[in-house]
C-alpha cells in the first residue's frame, strides 16, 4: 500500500478542499494548527501531500475550519464522482 493513495486524485481533492475551506474563512495554517493541538509544520505537510492525512486528521481539520466533516466530504466527492 505505502504512500500509493496519497496522489490518487480523489486524495487530493479532498486536500484540496480542506485548503479551499481554510482560506475561504481567511484562516491560516497557524490558526488551524492551533485548533488541531499541532503545530503548523504539521499542516503545511497535509497540504502539501508530504504526510498522508487519516480520518481522525481530517475530522479534527474540518472541525478546525468550520465544517462539518460528513456534508465536506460530500461535496468534495460529489465534484469527482457525479453519481455520488
Amino acid at each position: 500500500m505505502g504512500t500509493r493513495h496519497k496522489y490518487d486524485p480523489a486524495y487530493r481533492a479532498i486536500v484540496d478542499g480542506l485548503i479551499a475551506a481554510r482560506k475561504a474563512r481567511g484562516l491560516t495554517q497557524i490558526d488551524v494548527a492551533q485548533a488541531m493541538g499541532t503545530d503548523q509544520s504539521q499542516i503545511s505537510k497535509f497540504e502539501r501531500g508530504e504526510r498522508r492525512l487519516d480520518i481522525l486528521d481530517y475530522v479534527r481539520y474540518a472541525a478546525a475550519v468550520g465544517e462539518r466533516p460528513g456534508p465536506l466530504l460530500d461535496r468534495l466527492m460529489g465534484c469527482l464522482f457525479p453519481d455520488w
